[in-house]
């Protein structure tokens, strides 16, 4: 029997194409730590769209196959490889990467894409920091160069980024503006930071906007819908050089938003290991999105 502890679940793709595609797998030897790597045992993995875009093969990095998806995972420390000093067994923590792949009940990660995670949030809201919150803060900052007392219109805010964006930019002074496609949608996003949502399914609302701001515009739009574009940015990240220290000051950024308490991740739809394929197809389709997505192992 001794054996079989060295195995896992874990969702496998052997072939590009639709949600289908994803297998769930009971069999998978559970990966150990390199140097500078930690073993995670999973309790909580976001699920974002750039997974799809890239198990559909139609993204600019193809993973090799076959492969676990998934990059934000939180969970607690299982075992640490060596020179690893920051983490020890039973540390609760969350990643901004994987190199295992997230949708598994144990997960491999870089120490230096690993963060503790404060008690203030659970796993699953653990799960919803990684691409959303890294994605808004340098949308926000690093690339919007936003500042406090200019105005932001956040588009599709109430999804895992916009919420993310509408937190960041309120807790840094800004004046944030957003939009949803449902009444449960805007309110979402009133609650998390917005002074004003409008409905982008109305025909009218940009004439609302331009009401609202006194024609004067708004300073910074954040577009979640070129979220390919956002995910794009992402995987560079890992590339260029300057990115290290933007990560880093992302990372410095949150963690203290996390202690203030305005970081607050809202989690959505959850869903079982065994239903990936679900929630892949969910979050393609789902009118209207409502908080992080995340699977639960």
């Amino acid at each position: 029997m001794a054996a079989t502890r060295n195995v896992m679940r874990a969702v496998r793709v052997f072939e590009f194409g639709g949600p289908e595609v994803l297998k769930l797998q009971s069999d998978v030897l559970i990966p150990d730590p390199k140097e500078n790597q930690v073993l995670i045992k999973v309790h909580a993995c976001g699920v974002n769209p750039v997974e799809t875009y890239i198990r559909s093969g139609n993204y600019a990095r193809k993973p090799a196959l076959p492969y676990t998806p998934g990059s934000d995972v939180a969970g607690i420390i299982e075992s640490v490889g060596e020179h690893v000093t920051a983490f020890k067994k039973g540390d609760r923590v969350f990643t901004t990467g994987t190199i295992s792949g997230g949708y598994a009940d144990y997960a491999v990660a870089a120490a230096n894409r690993v963060f503790p995670l404060s008690d203030k949030l659970d796993f699953r809201q653990g799960a919803a920091i990684g691409i959303p919150y890294f994605t808004a803060y340098r949308a926000l900052f690093q690339k919007g160069r936003a500042k406090a007392g200019e105005s932001v219109l956040v588009h599709g805010a109430s999804g895992g980024v916009g919420i993310a964006t509408c937190q960041i930019a309120r807790a840094c002074g800004l004046k944030v503006l957003g939009t949803a496609g449902t009444e449960e949608g805007m309110n979402m996003v009133l609650r998390n930071g917005a002074h004003q949502a409008f409905n982008h399914r109305e025909a009218n609302y940009i004439d609302k906007i331009k009401e609202y701001t006194g024609m004067e515009g708004v300073d910074v739009i954040i577009e979640m819908l070129s979220n390919i574009n956002l995910a794009t940015d992402l995987q560079l990240l890992s590339y260029a050089g300057r990115v290290v220290e933007e990560r880093h000051e992302c990372a410095a950024a949150l963690l203290d938003g996390i202690e203030a308490g305005w970081l607050k991740p809202i989690v959505g739809s959850e869903y079982p290991l065994e239903k990936a394929v679900k929630a892949h197809e969910d979050i393609i389709h789902s009118s209207g999105a409502r908080g992080k997505m995340v699977l639960l192992p």
